[in-house]
């Protein structure tokens, strides 16, 4: 038994040697090819980088170009706008004063020339029965309703704000003549019914600022200032 054990043992050592020399052997040949890959999966992995920087450059260039072009066409339409006068000098028009100003000397030379002399219809009344400048609808109703004898609704509601304030006005006025000659507590009752008489007010003019045609809204009133008016 001993000599074939001692046989056996130098096969399995030479077995163990030979295994390990074609196991190291294979990982050492698969870790260069590892590296290998590794440098050429790194090599491949910048490539697309310096592509994608590439990509957006391009991309970079052509938002440019389309936003230069964007903002001539935008030059040229706001240049046309201007009087032929002041067309290419965009730039030096610093308000609309500029472009008042040009109108004004044009009726100046028109008037020195004497274009205004022989118009048609001079020293005729002005026929108000259309208004060119008004929306279409918007003038055959208000045209209707003058030949019925009727306002738009925002004019009936101007001459009723307007009755309300100035009778509002003379209450407190007396109001204020009551409480100077000493009698304070009127004052503080006429205060209570005025106030609640100026919120009414107010919402009038919230309503009327809605449907009233721009440029014509009003302010509303406010109690310190209408005060402070009648102790001045």
């Amino acid at each position: 038994m001993a000599t074939r054990l001692a046989r056996k043992l130098p096969l399995s050592s030479s077995l163990i040697t030979k295994s390990t020399v074609d196991i190291s052997s294979p990982l050492v040949s698969h870790g260069g090819s590892r590296l290998r890959w590794a440098s050429s999966s790194s090599s491949s992995s910048s490539s697309p980088s310096t592509e994608t920087t590439s990509s957006n450059s391009s991309s970079s260039k052509q938002e440019k170009k389309i936003t230069d072009r964007l903002s001539a066409v935008m030059d040229a339409v706001n240049d046309r706008k201007l009087p032929p006068e002041l067309r290419g000098q965009r730039n030096a028009v610093r308000s609309e004063t500029d472009i008042i100003n040009v109108v004004e000397q044009r009726i100046w030379h028109s008037m020195e020339e004497g274009q205004f002399e022989n118009l048609s219809g001079k020293g005729k009344p002005l026929n108000l029965n259309t208004n060119p400048h008004a929306d279409p609808a918007e003038d055959t109703l208000y045209r209707i309703l003058s030949k019925n004898g009727c306002a738009p609704e925002w004019v009936e509601l101007n001459k009723e704000i307007t009755s309300k304030v100035s009778e509002w006005r003379v209450v407190l006025k007396k109001a204020w003549t009551s409480k100077c000659n000493g009698d304070h507590a009127k004052w503080i009752e006429c205060c209570e019914a005025l106030k609640m008489q100026l919120r009414d007010i107010n919402d009038k003019v919230f309503r009327y600022n809605l449907i009233v045609p721009f440029g014509r809204q009003m302010f509303g009133l406010k109690w310190e200032k209408e005060v402070a008016r009648l102790e001045e």
